[in-house]
């Protein structure tokens, strides 16, 4: 079945505290009407979204994740969005379980550090030193850019680079990225990243992570 844009719900997952900026994340709803993988690959393609989610079982909150180019079986700002959009107490991606706690205006998921795909943690002398960076940096591989601005506080600034090809050159907000550095660093972290997205991560005595945001919806599917 073709989608349409009746079909799609339009996110900004972890926007800063103005509401502004985040991580523009599409939600198919009705993913049983797109249950072949290359043709949820393709929607995922011509979205071109960092990230879009099928909805399988919305009662259950199984979903499945892909990029522009590739399925993935965990990442954050999709399963954050998600959880908000389906008021859901969790969501479950192809990696595990994933808790869900709404607090506020932050809605936050509970995952573990082993299911984030790889990335190369580059720590910078300075957040001016982030900010210069351009886009994308010289290199290969998934790089995720950062420094203290506050250490003392755990206020970090970062900036995400994917560098696959796949016509993400910057990705806003990313919560897989966040999930390994809290891990690696062993303490909260509240992360500015991009044009001004913001993630708060604190890490659990038994090794996972929370990572919560503000979530905005943009536009609506005909129900």
């Amino acid at each position: 079945m073709p989608l349409t844009v009746a079909d799609i719900d339009v996110l900004s997952v972890f926007c800063g505290a103005d509401g502004r900026h985040g991580n523009t994340l599409g939600v198919v709803r009705e993913g049983r009407h797109h249950p072949d993988r290359a043709a949820r690959q393709a929607i995922a393609a011509e979205l071109g979204y960092s990230e879009t989610v099928f909805v399988d079982d919305p009662d259950r909150g199984v979903v499945d994740i892909y990029t522009p180019g590739q399925r993935l079986p965990f990442a954050g700002h999709p399963l954050v969005g998600a959880a908000w959009l389906l008021d859901l107490e969790a969501v479950n991606p192809p990696a595990g379980e994933v808790w869900v706690r709404q607090d506020g205006e932050f809605t936050w998921i509970t995952a573990r550090p082993e299911w984030a795909p790889p990335r190369t943690l580059e720590q910078y002398a300075s957040a001016a030193e982030v900010d210069a960076l351009p886009a994308p940096p010289p290199g290969e591989g998934w790089l995720y850019a950062w420094a203290w601005e506050d250490e003392a506080a755990g206020r970090v600034r970062a900036r995400a680079f994917p560098r696959r090809g796949d016509g993400i050159v910057e990705d806003e907000a990313t919560g897989a990225a966040a999930l390994l550095l809290t891990a690696r660093l062993g303490r909260a972290l509240n992360i500015t990243q991009g044009r001004g997205s913001q993630l708060i991560t604190a890490p659990g005595p038994d090794g996972s992570i929370e990572i919560g945001g503000r979530v905005r919806l943009l536009t609506e599917h005909a129900r």
